[in-house]
């Protein structure tokens, strides 16, 4: 039986933040290809597991989304806010209402002002708030990091891409999603998707029968 501290495909929504270029390119907390991976991962898993996921962005005419992330999601719109705080746009808020959700994972660029602030506003509104740190990132080392720990004051729970990926996979029983959080791995699971491949080359499998 799964324990309420643990994250499940239908227990929580998703909202990714903003991954835009103008804030990928300021980006020095992380190394920005290793975002955009993340970012990518993240947005398959929702995909993969059905998980409400809504993608938002601000002055969208001036900056779109990532193509790698919009490119997993080709039909959906994001909300094109002017707000700094996506919590203080009503549309962000009603989508989150919608879901039926209490429990929200949040990502987004930068983590000091994109991310933090509607986290911490969510808090306020009683919701469970996570965050994913490695496909989030700030302007700074230390702007990141001091985010991160206001948000973690503040009741936030922090994770990262993989440990998110795991806790919603959980058995590789289950099937029906199994081979394809296998083949997230593979393709952005870094040294370990490169030795999953390594793996399946010693083992003689091919493409299709893993």
């Amino acid at each position: 039986m799964a324990s309420n501290n643990l994250l499940t495909p239908d227990n929580h929504a998703l909202l990714l933040i903003d991954h835009q270029y103008l804030q990928l390119l300021t980006l020095r907390s992380h190394e920005a290809s290793q975002v955009i991976s993340n970012a990518q991962a993240i947005s398959k898993t929702a995909k993969i597991f059905n998980i409400p996921i809504h993608l938002t962005t601000a002055f969208a005419e001036r900056q779109e989304l990532l193509k790698e992330i919009q490119d997993v999601f080709p039909e959906q719109v994001p909300i094109d806010r002017t707000t700094l705080n996506s919590w203080e746009d009503s549309r962000v808020v009603d989508w989150v209402k919608q879901t039926g959700k209490n429990k929200l994972v949040m990502a987004g660029l930068w983590t000091e002002v994109c991310l933090q602030m509607p986290v911490l506003s969510a808090l306020a509104d009683g919701y469970e708030v996570y965050f994913i740190t490695d496909a989030s990132g700030g302007a700074s080392r230390e702007a990141h990091d001091m985010a991160v720990a206001r948000m973690i004051q503040a009741g936030a729970i922090p994770t990262t891409t993989w440990s998110y990926v795991s806790e919603v996979q959980r058995d590789w029983a289950r099937e029906e999603t199994a081979g394809e959080v296998t083949k997230l791995f593979e393709e952005h699971g870094g040294g370990f998707g490169q030795g999953l491949r390594w793996e399946w080359q010693l083992l003689g499998l091919k493409e299709g029968t893993r």
